[in-house]
């Protein structure tokens, strides 16, 4: 009888072994690696020249009375700066805060349009309608439902202000010596007209373009609840289709922005 029930735990076990190898081959994310994109907060973290930067300020850190020890910190800073994302109640006066955009929207299949050539020549360059019917060209129509990333190749310059925003000078009087890559308003009208997109991201400081006075791209993405990821890193590690993109926000009711942890999983080519 012993012997019985030996051989029948060891078949469980064995049936178990396989359900878990199984489970786990099954797994979407078995076979790939996961790519960071996303700028670590800090008294570096580059912000916009009017917004209050990063600030951690230490509330305890050392041994308590009771024998443990313990840590916590206290943070500041505007929603927007670092790697951060915009919600469309940033620029539409009707669009969606940052609690209001699902999950669903803000994790899916990415396309990357690297534009970084263009970029180096031209550091005001605006991603043109003809940038990415050029991509289109190579690599197929954007999918409905994608998030569109765009590769300047300026997340390398992080966290020199100088050469990631065109100056390191601070306050109002800065603002109009930005110099840095951006959506063409045009493009935005196109993306939002002939493509059905869940989000579009870039590795500046904004999507549109640093000598922008009128932010236009912001208000054509926005209005049609089109949320913005902004200083996106390592973008130059992603294939220009075939990446999965989670990019989750801090989750703040009323939010016109906030910082984002956003991350790509890249599966291993077959």
């Amino acid at each position: 009888m012993k012997a019985f029930f030996l051989r029948r735990c060891l078949s469980c076990l064995a049936s178990l072994a396989c359900v878990v190898s199984l489970t786990a081959a099954d797994s979407p994310f078995a076979r790939g690696k996961w790519i960071d994109l996303t700028h670590d907060f800090s008294t570096n973290t580059l912000y916009w020249p009017t917004a209050q930067r990063f600030t951690l300020e230490v509330e305890f850190h050392a041994h308590t009375d009771k024998g443990y020890f313990y840590a916590a910190n206290r943070y500041s800073a505007s929603e927007h700066g670092g790697t951060h994302i915009d919600a469309p109640i940033h620029f539409a006066e009707h669009g969606k805060t940052l609690d209001q955009l699902t999950v669903e929207q803000l994790t899916g299949a990415a396309v990357v349009v690297d534009v970084s050539a263009k970029a180096n020549k031209d550091v005001d360059h605006q991603i043109t309608v003809a940038d990415l019917k050029a991509w289109e060209a190579k690599h197929g129509r954007i999918p409905n439902g994608a998030i569109l990333l765009i590769n300047t190749g300026y997340a390398r310059h992080w966290p020199d202000a100088k050469k990631y925003l065109g100056t390191d000078e601070r306050g109002p009087n800065a603002v109009a010596k930005l110099h840095f890559p951006g959506l063409h308003p045009d493009a935005a009208r196109w993306l939002v007209a002939e493509r059905a997109l869940k989000a579009v991201g870039l590795d500046t400081a904004s999507i549109d373009y640093g000598q922008s006075t009128l932010f236009e791209s912001h208000r054509i993405l926005f209005e049609k609840n089109i949320p913005a990821f902004e200083n996106v890193a390592a973008l130059d590690q992603l294939p220009a289709t075939g990446s999965y993109i989670v990019a989750l926000p801090m989750k703040i009711k009323d939010g016109s922005g906030g910082p984002l942890r956003i991350v790509a999983w890249v599966a291993d080519k077959l």
